[in-house]
């Protein structure tokens, strides 16, 4: 598994870094890739700790220019053996009515457009690994609506069927994929969930008592329950959905 090259995206923080973590120790070199912050600089160093050639790639999912340079960074690497799309946004946290539509549309950047541009991106790099595997993480608002949460849903729903595209299209270069939800687990996004107004988000309460009776996983729980999946999956698995809970 050493010489193998993982791309981890929302790398920083949460699910990302505990799954870049997991990886790393395996020797897997990980291409870390985030917002610029403190926090990736120091996952990275905590991932290089573990295997020394990985690497961070500053990068802004909601804005194009910053993909197509992200993309640029793997000029020296010459296959990707898998890809985590982990990054993601849930704000704005509205009624779609009441949501500013700039907001919506670069939740829709970010959770679908985004990964969309940088995978087809990368397409060269993951046909050359002959065996590329691609997991999304999804959410249980893939398949429900939930008040306030209307560019998350959607963008989530997009991400599922956009993973089921991926294993159809990419079976004749050795490309397979997954989706799965991980839970609910104790993140930033777990965070601004809770410090919703009511008024924005009627079940806020909800949320603020999955937190209090210590419902929440742990990240790095999360990430050792998927590294099976992420490093192994079949091409009889691919396309399809997958819950943490059930693994």
């Amino acid at each position: 598994m050493g010489s193998k090259t993982y791309l981890i995206t929302g790398a920083s923080k949460g699910i990302g870094r505990s799954i870049s973590k997991r990886l790393a120790k395996d020797g897997i070199q990980v291409v870390l890739l985030a917002r610029q912050s403190e926090e990736l600089e120091d996952a990275c160093r905590e991932v290089q700790s573990l295997s020394p050639s990985s690497f961070m790639i500053e990068c802004d999912l909601a804005q194009s220019d910053s993909i197509d340079t992200a993309i640029e960074s793997f000029n020296g690497i010459d296959s990707i053996d898998g890809i985590v799309h982990n990054a993601g946004t849930i704000a704005p946290i509205k009624s779609m009515f009441e949501a500013e539509t700039d907001a919506w549309e670069r939740n829709i950047q970010v959770n679908i457009t985004g990964v969309q541009r940088l995978t087809k991106g990368l397409y060269s790099k993951m046909k050359a690994s002959e065996r590329c595997r691609v997991t999304t993480i999804s959410s249980g608002a893939a398949l429900r609506p939930l008040h306030s949460w209307s560019a998350y849903c959607v963008s989530k729903a997009a991400l599922d069927m956009w993973s089921r595209c991926l294993a159809e299209e990419g079976e004749k270069d050795g490309i397979t994929s997954v989706a799965v939800a991980p839970g609910i687990v104790n993140t930033d996004m777990q965070l601004e969930i809770r410090t919703s107004s009511q008024d924005d988000f009627p079940m806020v309460e909800s949320f603020v008592g999955y937190h209090r009776d210590g419902q929440l996983t742990n990240p790095d729980d999360v990430a050792n329950k998927l590294h099976n999946l992420i490093v192994n999956h079949t091409t009889e698995q691919s396309g399809q959905r997958f819950d943490v809970r059930e693994l």
